[in-house]
């Protein structure tokens, strides 16, 4: 069974589950958009990396894209990221032999997050975000960079199984 990063709740309102996470690891490449991501990060996770050493999988596997929004910063760039083993640090984690990759540590932060069932499919994702930033506007809660999909299985499991995510980081 996969394990998945912790994170304490310390809120909720309507379908907005309000978390905070700790520091974390992430192992992330940019992509064209059709998860090509997910090759290079499971071969850096099951040995290509310059220790050949075997990370453990752990969820949720992290996808980022493309956002109109008005923050000064926007980037165009779609990531996949897959989050270190919970309690290591960058210094634990070997550098990958893809220059593709790159290693770095988020930050403890707090995240709101709207949860939904299935493949994660466009439609369904961007229902999610629309939902979880109305949600967040009408309560003031300010979103902090662009909002994030987490998935939790790996593709053999049925949709109706399948648990996702969408999240944003917020300041309260």
């Amino acid at each position: 069974m996969t394990e998945t990063i912790p994170y304490e709740i310390n809120g909720k309102e309507g379908e907005i589950e309000f978390r905070k996470y700790p520091s974390v690891v992430l192992a992330t490449v940019d992509s064209d958009g059709n998860d090509s991501g997910f090759n290079l990060l499971f071969a850096y996770i099951t040995g290509n990396n310059h220790m050949q050493q075997k990370i453990s999988m752990t969820s949720p596997v992290i996808t980022s894209r493309q956002i109109a929004m008005t923050a000064p910063v926007v980037s165009d760039a779609k990531s996949m990221s897959f989050v270190m083993p919970p309690g290591q640090r960058r210094d634990d984690i070997p550098d990958p032999l893809d220059s593709r990759l790159r290693i770095t540590t988020l930050p403890p932060r707090e995240v709101a997050i709207i949860r939904f069932k299935g493949y994660a499919r466009l439609d369904e994702v961007e229902s999610a975000e629309e939902r979880l930033l109305e949600g967040l506007k009408k309560i003031a809660i300010e979103p902090v960079g662009a909002p994030f999909l987490m998935r939790y299985n790996p593709p053999w499991t049925p949709g109706f199984l399948r648990q996702n995510e969408v999240g944003i980081e917020i300041q309260r």
